[in-house]
C-alpha cells in the first residue's frame, strides 16, 4: 500500500493562532476570570471539547453575551459582527480578538467600500459564521451569493457600483464562476479575491492528489466549511473519497491492501488526528 499525505493538511495560520490564544488565556488567567469563546473557537469538536474541559465556556448568541457581566471574551477565528465587538466594549469585558487576520482584512475592505456608496456582495455560505461576521461590517446594502441560482437572480439598479469579496475558505473555481455571472449583468464592479492563499494551496493540492489515488481520505469537523469543500473537490476526482472526523469514522475494510491512498485535512484538523489516521492506514 502506498499512502501520501498532503503537505498543506491541518491547521492553517489563522486557526493555529486562535487556538494558541485560547490556551494562553487559560494558562495566564491569574485573576481567575471566567473565559468564554464567542462560538466554537474553530470547527473541530475535539479541540472545543478539550478547552471546555479546561474551564472555557462557548456562548453562541448575542443574548448570552449580554448576560455576562465580567469575564474574558475570545472572538473565534471566524470573527464576529461589529455588534458583538460593540457589546463587549459597552459591557467593559476583556476582549481577546482571535479573528483570523485575513478575515479582519475583509472587514476593513467592506467598511471602506460601503463608505464609497458601493453595494457589497459576499460569495460564500450565508449560514457560516465568517460570512455572518463580514456581513455585520458591510453596512445595510449587502447581498450574500452562495450558488449559481443566487448569482443569476441578483439584480440592482445599473448605476449602483458593486464590490465583490469572498469567504476566505470558499471554492476558488466557484468564486470565479459566480463573479463571471454577475459581471455579465453590466454593473460597475470591483472584484477582490479574498480567498486566502492557504485555501488556494490546500484545494489545489487535494485535487492533484485525488486525481492520482485509488482512495482519498478527507479529515475534518462535520461543520467545517473548508473541509466540506475539500471533500467536494476530491470526490469529483476520486469516487472512493471518504469524509471523516477521526480514525473511528474510517472503515478500513473499504481500503484494499494494494490501494494508493491519499490523505488531506481541513484547516481546523489537529496534526495528531492526521497522524493517527496516517499511521493506522499504513499499518493496515
Amino acid at each position: 500500500m502506498k499512502v501520501v499525505v498532503a503537505e498543506s493538511a491541518g491547521f492553517c495560520f489563522g486557526v493555529k493562532r486562535a487556538v494558541e490564544k485560547v490556551y494562553e488565556q487559560i494558562q495566564n488567567n491569574t485573576a481567575h476570570k471566567k473565559i468564554y469563546t464567542y462560538g466554537p473557537i474553530i470547527h473541530n469538536e475535539q479541540v472545543v471539547k478539550d478547552i471546555e474541559e479546561k474551564g472555557v465556556t462557548v456562548i453562541n448568541s448575542i443574548d448570552e453575551l449580554k448576560e455576562i457581566k465580567d469575564g474574558i471574551i475570545i472572538i473565534r477565528a471566524h470573527g464576529a459582527t461589529k455588534e458583538v465587538f460593540d457589546i463587549i466594549q459597552q459591557q467593559q469585558l476583556t476582549l481577546v480578538d482571535a479573528t483570523c487576520p485575513f478575515v479582519k482584512k475583509i472587514y476593513q475592505i467592506v467598511q471602506e467600500e460601503q463608505k464609497k456608496g458601493k453595494h457589497i456582495i459576499i460569495t460564500g455560505d450565508a449560514s457560516h459564521p465568517e460570512v455572518q461576521g463580514i456581513r455585520g461590517w458591510s453596512g445595510d446594502e449587502v447581498t450574500i451569493i452562495g450558488d449559481e441560482k443566487d448569482a443569476l437572480q441578483f439584480a440592482l439598479r445599473k448605476d449602483k457600483p458593486v464590490c465583490i469579496v469572498s469567504q476566505t475558505t470558499f471554492n476558488y473555481n466557484k468564486f470565479k464562476y459566480l463573479v463571471e455571472i454577475i459581471s455579465k449583468k453590466g454593473y460597475d464592479i470591483n472584484v477582490l479575491d479574498t480567498i486566502c492563499n492557504a485555501t488556494h494551496q490546500r484545494q489545489a493540492e487535494a485535487k492533484k492528489i485525488a486525481s492520482k489515488v485509488d482512495v482519498m481520505i478527507v479529515i475534518g469537523g462535520r461543520h467545517s466549511s473548508n473541509t466540506q469543500k475539500l471533500y467536494e473537490i476530491c470526490k469529483n476526482e476520486c469516487n472512493n473519497t471518504y469524509y471523516i472526523q477521526t480514525l473511528d469514522d474510517l472503515d478500513l475494510s473499504n481500503i484494499k491492501e494494494d490501494s494508493y491512498v491519499g490523505i488531506t485535512a481541513g484547516a481546523s484538523t489537529p496534526n495528531n488526528i492526521i497522524e493517527e489516521v496516517h499511521t493506522n492506514v499504513r499499518k493496515f
